[in-house]
């Protein structure tokens, strides 16, 4: 009861009677941000996420500058294993192409579609969910049968399709993603706002008048964010996955490197050169499972149970 009254405060300060309401849902001072964080390094395997996305991003941003190759170049013979050479420390493709240099830029590609697709679909699911679980009603019942059309697709076949009807490139790849991967926010932000939109502190914010846009946008959305938070860090490791898997597939974009691509067009040497499908495999696995071990930390962070402990 006593936090319900604190949140009605923190909501009509915020339309300018008392001071803001954060994303925790809990105004002041900023101490629950301080103990979310808390908890979030406290958390092992969420810090070695950090540190292992941040020892990616740096090898995809300067890593080109360190490591000029191109990954399109043919610098040596083809199928030369690691460390035979040295204009090739990670050996080269079926065309001779340098794998470390493609592992690097491919991740540029990759990290860029993620980025994108993840974007795409928070706005659509966030927009949706938020309209549907706020208005409810004929609103709610039509947008979740809309919601329910994307979901029940297969959704690597649809984006497949999505792909081939245009010619394929980072922004049709993240499109594609997007379309099909934003049901599942949709339907955390809706139950969201379901549970939040009648709580004292909403209730509050419409009796001093303040218009439905402001009450989404400045006082339910706000509350509804950590959970939504944690969902973005997953939908770019799917959105990773995603990418990888159109372009394993022959629908990447074929003017840019890929991890995905390079494991698709080095599929039939994987016996023979190990090294040309693995090291983007590797890049793959370590850069979900960073984003997976962030995901998991934020969840654990935001619990309300561990707080204080």
């Amino acid at each position: 009861m006593s936090d319900a009254m604190g949140r009605s405060e923190v909501a009509a300060a915020d339309l300018g009677v008392t001071p803001g309401l954060g994303a925790s849902g809990e105004g002041g001072s900023g101490r629950p941000g301080r103990e979310t964080l808390r908890l979030f390094v406290r958390n092992k395997a969420a810090v070695a996420g950090v540190v292992m996305l941040i020892g990616i991003v740096f090898m995809t941003v300067a890593g080109p500058r360190i490591y000029d190759n191109d990954p399109k170049d043919i610098v040596a013979i083809p199928l030369t294993g690691p460390g035979e050479l040295e204009e090739a420390r990670l050996g080269t493709d079926y065309l001779g192409r340098d794998v470390l240099a493609g592992v690097i830029g491919g991740g540029t590609t990759s990290l860029t579609v993620a980025a994108m697709a993840a974007a795409m679909v928070l706005v659509i699911g966030i927009s949706i969910g938020a309209l549907a679980g706020y208005y409810g009603g004929w609103l709610d019942s039509a947008l979740m049968r809309f919601t329910e059309f994307f979901q029940v697709l297969p959704a690597l076949l649809f984006a497949m399709v999505l792909v081939a009807l245009f010619e394929p490139s980072m922004f049709t790849i993240s499109f594609a993603i997007g379309v099909v991967a934003w049901p599942g926010i949709a339907r955390i932000t809706r139950a969201e706002f379901l549970r939040l939109k009648n709580l004292e502190f909403v209730r509050a914010a419409r009796a001093v008048g303040a218009t439905d846009w402001r009450i989404i946008r400045k006082v339910v959305f706000p509350n509804a964010l950590p959970p939504l938070i944690v969902s973005a860090t997953l939908i770019m490791g799917t959105a990773i996955l995603f990418e990888a898997g159109l372009a394993f597939l022959g629908l990447g974009d074929p003017n840019t490197t890929s991890w995905g691509l390079m494991i698709g067009l080095n599929r039939g040497n994987f016996l023979t050169a190990w090294w040309s499908v693995t090291f983007p495999g590797l890049a793959i696995f370590f850069t979900v499972l960073s984003f997976s071990l962030i995901g998991d930390g934020l969840q654990d962070a935001y619990n309300p149970k561990l707080r204080g402990r």
